[in-house]
């Protein structure tokens, strides 16, 4: 009936809008289908007509907003369509709109606050645009009406409040906001990082007026704001999705380089599944206007930001000279005096003269921060793609680009002047590229460069490349000389179709997860529920092969200790690791278990031979596998020494925590090997099988090389530190490569039990100093 009444477009007098609205008001269970998309349009048509609504509507209309922002999801969005009818064209940004708790709103109103009249007429009028931005990207009306409403705002004007409000979406909104739901006592506790429904579609109408101009600060910021928008709450999923796709959509429409890069730089670091098909297009697209590919545009579009040469950047700002030199993968700020020597802070004429131009270097210092950290993962992805380079290309858009060069040069290269020449490996040092033994490598122009790995080297090369890195005391950005390489084993050559080495495992269900978006693997949560679900996946085009790890849920029922309040599985247990084409049908298992098998009413293809894998793709898809046990395995979890749930898995936690070694653990054990007679503790320690042997005052220790967990002797009694800090006793530790934050802990407690009468943590001394 509701909906008929709707329908009806006869002019309504005062009264009997009124009414309608008290009627609107009353009604708390609406029917199918939903009639309220309507009533936005009804209130239109009467302000039409009459011109404004009277003070009794609008304290009706008031209450029904309430009520229905309350209720989220779509009620809240006709809730704002009555928000935009009940201000004037002058009026205030409505603070119905803008909740109280998140920091972005209330500056923006703080702001708000402080314009004169003249200033908020034009940005009244903006804001009420922005608020009406539901679509999936604006409309050609909606960006004109949008340029529109620039004008009179002025673009600086707003840049300058972008970049004042943008920012702080970042910082958690008050804690303890919740969310009722009409006619349910149901309350949802609002995680702090989560951004309320009503702003969402604010924010996404200011990036997309944001993408409408083409200023590098903002399109940085824009950035910035999108990896922001797709970082996952944990239990919840993405931030922001619809902000994060609005700047996607805003860097393509801006197209420049700085927008570019910035895409290239979201590619990278934001794993959500759809966010990578949305960036891959506008990639495609701003590739395709060029006339390059994709990967080509990747690689071209990589910022300087402003470095003249390989690691430095120097500008003269009046008699002083800021630099900024990248230091351990660190960019540091500093200033030199007129005289060239170094100045110790920053100059007091350089804060009075050129406070916007510190601004803009402290700026760039932390993006140039941010982009090693996403070149430095591209660089490592290069295996599976198979890529190679003239050497006057790679030249150009690696070994001498400003920042890509950082770590290029630490990295060890193999050149081919041609088919049948021979392969030569080398690496940035002394001003050329030279091999292993020091002498010098001079490529010809069209010679290809492709990255080292070590399956394609002999040990004894491998060991001279690791010993030339101490040597020289060059570290490089991710595991290369030191690598893991996974063989072919007997056993998978009996098995056939499918590798073993990783089954059995019990990993954290949603640390896992998002290891997997970090490695380029696909993998959905799986729900207690009655549902199927494919295997975590990998893709690997450039081979047309699909890896995939078979995993199931733990638990059989519905409890904390095995399902979180989402109803998603705390724990998974893994299985085999298969290949197949990549475009081989997928099976699928239910979610509690019963293995994998066709979907419903399909078939399987058979996977392929283990063996018949490249040797490259099986090592680099089974040290992603290793990764994945090695850091989310519960064996890691000092907590699960009881055995975790009802103590069902003690003995997994036990020939986790002290079994043998994997190939990471072998790794980390020949470099320990080679720290050990360089540490002030060396005296105290030695390496016995699978253990470093720590040698202390009140004990001796045994700190197992893969999980880092400890006994003590004489009895192998566990010693539970829950979380070292990761010292090393005031002594520096130079490491040959970054990324293994184990290593960092297992030395961390090395020098923390070499000196255990300094302990004082009482939690430590108790269990150190029981039945001794």
């Amino acid at each position: 009936m509701a909906a008929t009444l709707f329908k009806r477009s006869f002019p309504w007098d005062e009264a009997g809008f009124t009414a309608l609205c008290e009627g609107v008001e009353g009604i708390r269970f609406w029917g199918y289908p939903e009639p309220r998309p309507l009533f936005p349009a009804v209130a239109a048509r009467h302000k039409k007509s009459v011109g404004v609504f009277s003070s009794g509507q609008l304290e009706v209309l008031g209450r029904i907003c309430k009520a229905w922002d309350a209720e989220g999801g779509n009620a809240a969005k006709w809730a704002r369509k009555l928000h935009l009818l009940m201000e004037n064209e002058a009026g205030a940004p409505p603070p119905r709109v803008f909740r109280n708790g998140e920091i972005f709103a209330g500056r923006l109103l703080d702001d708000w606050e402080g314009m004169d009249e003249s200033a908020r007429s034009p940005w009244a009028r903006l804001l009420a645009h922005v608020v009406d931005s539901s679509a999936s990207k604006p409309s050609t009306k909606w960006i004109a009406r949008a340029r529109e409403l620039l004008s009179p705002v002025g673009e600086v004007a707003f840049a300058e409040s972008m970049l004042s409000w943008l920012p702080l979406i970042d910082k958690p909104a008050a804690d303890g906001r919740q969310q009722e739901y009409p006619g349910s006592t149901y309350v949802r506790r609002i995680d702090p990082m989560e951004i309320c429904d009503p702003h969402l579609d604010i924010l996404k109408g200011l990036v997309w007026m944001a993408g409408l101009l083409d200023i590098d600060e903002l399109t940085r910021l824009i950035g910035r704001v999108g990896v922001s928008a797709y970082r996952k709450i944990p239990g919840t999923g993405p931030r922001a999705t619809r902000v994060g796709n609005a700047c996607v959509w805003a860097l393509g429409n801006i197209g420049s380089d700085c927008a570019l890069s910035q895409l290239a730089m979201m590619k990278v670091r934001v794993k959500f599944g759809s966010a990578q098909i949305a960036i891959g297009k506008a990639l495609q697209t701003l590739a395709d206007a060029r006339g390059v590919t994709s990967d080509e545009l990747e690689e071209m579009s990589v910022p300087s930001y402003g470095m003249t040469r390989v690691g430095r950047l120097e500008e003269k700002l009046g008699e002083h000279t800021a630099v900024i030199d990248v230091i351990g993968g660190k960019p540091v700020l500093s200033f030199l005096k007129p005289d060239g020597s170094p100045q110790k802070s920053v100059p007091a004429a350089v804060k009075e003269n050129f406070a916007s131009d510190l601004k803009e270097l402290k700026g760039s210092a932390k993006d140039i921060e941010k982009m090693l950290s996403a070149q430095r993962e591209r660089l490592d992805n290069l295996y599976l793609q198979r890529k190679s380079w003239p050497f006057r290309v790679w030249r150009e858009r690696y070994l001498d680009h400003p920042l890509v060069g950082i770590m290029v040069r630490s990295l060890i290269w193999s050149f081919q002047a041609g088919p049948d020449a021979p392969v030569v490996n080398a690496i940035w040092h002394d001003g050329g590229l030279r091999d292993v033994d020091a002498n010098l490598i001079e490529p010809t122009e069209e010679a290809l460069v492709h990255l080292w790995h070590p399956i394609d080297a002999g040990v004894s090369e491998i060991v001279r490349w690791r010993n030339w890195l101490f040597e020289h005391l060059v570290r490089q950005p991710f595991k290369q000389a030191h690598r893991e390489v996974y063989i072919l084993t007997d056993a998978e050559r009996n098995t056939g179709t499918y590798s073993n080495r990783f089954a059995s495992h019990i990993l954290k269900q949603h640390q896992f997860n998002s290891l997997c978006a970090v490695r380029g693997w696909k993998n959905k949560l799986r729900l207690m529920v009655d549902d199927e679900y494919p295997p975590a996946t990998r893709l690997l085009p450039t081979w047309g092969l699909r890896a995939e790890y078979w995993i199931e849920g733990v638990g059989d029922d519905y409890n904390d200790e095995y399902v979180t309040d989402s109803g998603a599985y705390r724990y998974i247990v893994t299985d085999q690791v298969r290949f197949y084409r990549i475009d081989a049908a997928q099976a699928t298992a239910h979610a509690g278990g019963g293995g994998y098998g066709p979907r419903w009413g399909g078939s399987l293809e058979e996977a392929m031979p283990v063996e018949s894998v490249p040797p490259l793709v099986l090592s680099e898809v089974l040290r992603d596998v290793d990764l994945f046990v090695g850091v989310t395995s519960v064996g890691n979890d000092p907590a699960w020494s009881d055995g975790g749930p009802q103590g069902r898995h003690e003995d997994y936690w036990s020939k986790f925590s002290f079994g043998e070694l994997g190939e990471t653990a072998e790794i980390r054990k020949e470099l320990i090997g080679s720290l050990l007679p360089r540490l002030k503790i060396a005296k105290q320690c030695r390496l016995s099988g699978r253990f470093l042997i720590v040698k202390g005052s009140l004990r001796t220790y045994k700190i197992h090389l893969g999980s880092g967990n400890i006994l003590m002797e004489p009895d192998d009694r566990y010693l539970c530190i829950v979380k070292a800090a990761t010292s090393t006793g005031g002594q520096q530790v130079f490491l040959p490569f970054e990324g293994d934050s184990k290593l960092s802990v297992i030395l961390s407690k090395a020098f923390l039990l070499a000196a255990d009468t300094k302990i004082k943590d009482p939690t430590i001394l108790s269990q150190i100093n029981a039945n001794r």
